[in-house]
């Protein structure tokens, strides 16, 4: 049997990204923290933590935390049909979404759903491509993503897709890509990308061009910087149609390749272990997502 209070430490380190910010999140000292994990790997004959900055868990480690936040789930679910009385408490839900999704619909999506539930959301910002994996982590307990298979133990829903359009200023498209956009074009025009993880780009030039392009990038982890860089003319990308729709409608930005769009398909995976509140918030991401997306 688990000593629950040394699981919530090693849960915490892990969750917060820190011995020190578990030691604030528990209201304990970070010496005290740090006896707990040890005393938890102690228990259980393994190393749970790697102590690197920051710190990182094991595969071992990783199926703790995931076991706690399950357990945790479970017991506001109990608590909240055992009660009598309107629950004051707030539960916490993790998930992992991805920043283009996070810019354009779904705060939308699951507004009905916060305001119906006294629910917190811990929202986890990553590429859709990599979104999955804070799920195999036991990070989040569910998260958008592109992989059409569901992770062991998990669910997988199909909710829809964003299509990605490569944009420019009128007069950005003018000075760089007079005759359109060709592989020597593309080779000298300022392009930018998300991050270094981000294979978007690349992936539309090679299926436009027929072949791989090097290219100058800025790098812009941010979706509403991306597009404000895209809109100021100092870059062209490949924007979601949904944030950059007002814009092409008003003539400020053009599409560079009418008619080819980068097309991501997006999916909910949530853990398959049913609970009421990650059920609801599933059918309220499902249901809106597929009335959004194309």
């Amino acid at each position: 049997m688990f000593d629950y209070r040394l699981v919530e430490a090693l849960a915490a380190v892990v969750l917060e990204g820190g011995f020190d910010r578990a030691a604030r999140a528990l209201h304990l000292t970070q010496p005290a923290v740090s006896q707990r994990v040890k005393s938890l790997e102690d228990a259980l004959g393994t190393l749970l933590v790697v102590r690197s900055s920051p710190p990182r868990a094991t595969a071992e480690g990783q199926r703790v935390v995931e076991h706690f936040l399950k357990v945790g789930q479970l017991e506001d679910d109990l608590s909240r049909g055992l009660a009598r009385e309107p629950e004051q408490e707030w539960a916490t839900l993790r998930v992992g979404v991805n920043a283009d999704s996070l810019a354009t619909w779904f705060l939308g999506a699951v507004r009905p759903f916060l305001e119906a539930e006294q629910v917190l959301l811990d929202v986890s910002v990553e590429d859709q491509d990599l979104s999955h994996e804070l799920l195999r982590d036991g990070t989040v307990a569910a998260c958008l993503g592109t992989r059409a298979e569901p992770l062991q133990g998990c669910r997988c829903l199909a909710l829809g897709r964003m299509d990605y359009l490569c944009l420019a200023t009128p007069d950005f498209a003018a000075r760089w890509f007079p005759s359109g956009l060709d592989l020597e074009a593309a080779g000298r025009a300022p392009a930018v990308v998300f991050n270094r993880k981000d294979r978007m780009h690349a992936r539309f030039l090679a299926g436009l061009l027929g072949q791989e392009a090097k290219f100058p990038a800025h790098y812009l982890p941010s979706s509403e910087q991306f597009l404000e860089l895209v809109a100021a003319g100092l870059a062209y990308g490949m924007v979601p149609g949904l944030q950059a729709k007002s814009r092409l409608a008003a003539g400020s930005l053009v599409d560079l390749a009418p008619g080819r769009a980068e097309a991501a398909a997006l999916y909910w995976h949530a853990w398959g272990l049913r609970t009421g509140r990650l059920d609801r918030l599933t059918a309220q991401v499902v249901r809106a997502a597929r009335e959004i997306l194309t």
